[in-house]
């Protein structure tokens, strides 16, 4: 991918990330490089846009990639999510896919339920996702490494 195609992709996220919509962008874009179509700019166009956003609070993640839970459970989690998936038992990819499970089987029994469960901390908690998702393997006959 060329550089100038990942800072339209640059742009469409922060866009995402903000809320901006396409008439709101192109507002910007003209703020930032006197041009509304990102057809007609430059790479330093772009990035300038880029900076523009980032100026707003847009964050672009390093790599592409959701920073890696720091608690080994959690982690956990992931894998097995991402085996029911592969799998076709779940239906929505990634870290999404997992934290509306979490709502959904735990929203009655818990007092709060976490947006994401990569924020979560008790054990006791992340131990009964980790119970539930072993369950669901089981019954849908994933295999798990022992």
């Amino acid at each position: 991918m060329s550089n100038k195609a990942h800072l339209k992709k640059l742009v469409f996220a922060g866009c995402r990330e903000l809320g901006l919509d396409q008439d709101t962008r192109r507002d910007l874009q003209l703020v930032a490089c006197n041009k509304a179509s990102m057809t007609d700019m430059s790479e330093a166009d772009l990035l300038k846009v880029v900076d523009a956003l980032k100026e707003k609070g847009f964050r672009p993640q390093k790599g592409g990639r959701r920073p890696t839970a720091s608690r080994a459970d959690v982690r956990f989690c992931h894998v097995l999510w991402k085996l029911l998936f592969e799998a076709g038992e779940a239906k929505v990819k990634g870290a999404k896919g997992l934290n509306a499970f979490i709502r959904a089987r735990f929203e009655t029994k818990w007092v709060a339920v976490p947006i994401d469960i990569d924020a979560m901390d008790d054990w006791a908690k992340i131990n009964d996702v980790v119970e539930a998702l072993k369950s669901w393997c089981d019954r849908a006959g994933v295999e798990l490494d022992k």
